[in-house]
């Protein structure tokens, strides 16, 4: 009996775990997942306009994802796209609430229905069926999902505020689940996402412009400095050696 006793510390605390943060039961042997609860939300620091315009795109993503969601379970005649449907617009409702509540602490005023584009994408599921709608679905999410995942690392490298931080990272962690959950499906038109721009392309004019314009500048100096300290050299040296010389006598 004393031994079950010792096992109940351990199991509360897996379950209180699993409650929490329910991907944690399933994380990757090896791959951490990242202890939210260490951040602070005291709503303490700057809020830049780009910390406003980031809580605002996470709001208006749960304004058309949800509904697109819901859509899913009724349009959609595979069982893997309800399924990602269902998981999705779960998962955004959970995430629309920690962003209200960031929203309250920094008095930013949210929208409350989803902006043109997305109104569009929703008219073009509600025109769709079957496999045509999965596509579209997909396609869609898949690439929403892509244009915010780098927006949200900027907030969470850069923002001053820990709210801001700590929603930045939350939503990171629901964005990187649904693109997996999108990908999933196996429908993903990977050829009609935007690529990633060479690392190189950019900053190699610029830095050949550089050289261009500082080069005359900073060798000339040099170089004339260098031409006197030689010449000096010259005339110390021969002056030297002149000196050392060895004095000859004539007898008359």
């Amino acid at each position: 009996m004393l031994g079950w006793r010792r096992l109940w510390g351990p199991a509360i605390a897996a379950l209180a775990l699993t409650l929490i943060d329910p991907g944690a039961a399933w994380a990757e042997p090896g791959v951490p997942v990242p202890p939210n609860g260490l951040l602070s939300d005291k709503a303490r620091g700057a809020v830049s306009a780009a910390d406003r315009d980031f809580v605002t795109k996470v709001r208006l993503a749960g304004l058309w994802e949800i509904p697109a969601g819901d859509m899913a379970q009724q349009r959609s005649q595979n069982a893997r796209i309800q399924e990602i449907g269902r998981t999705i617009a779960g998962q955004h409702k959970a995430l629309d609430e920690l962003t209200r509540a960031a929203a309250a602490k920094l008095k930013i005023d949210l929208p409350d229905k989803p902006n043109s584009d997305q109104q569009k994408w929703l008219g073009e599921m509600r025109d769709a069926t079957g496999a045509d709608f999965d596509q579209i679905y997909i396609d869609r999410l898949r690439a929403a999902h892509g244009k915010i995942f780098p927006a949200i690392a900027a907030i969470r490298a850069g923002t001053r505020n820990d709210t801001v931080r700590r929603l930045a990272q939350q939503a990171n962690q629901f964005v990187m689940t649904h693109m997996t959950l999108l990908e999933s499906s196996g429908i993903v038109d990977f050829q009609g996402l935007p690529t990633v721009p060479p690392p190189s392309a950019s900053a190699a004019p610029v830095l050949a412009a550089e050289r261009r314009t500082t080069s005359p500048v900073t060798s000339t100096p040099v170089i004339l400095l260098a031409l006197a300290g030689g010449i000096l050299a010259g005339i110390l040296g021969t002056r030297f050696l002149v000196g050392r010389r060895p004095r000859r006598y004539y007898r008359g």
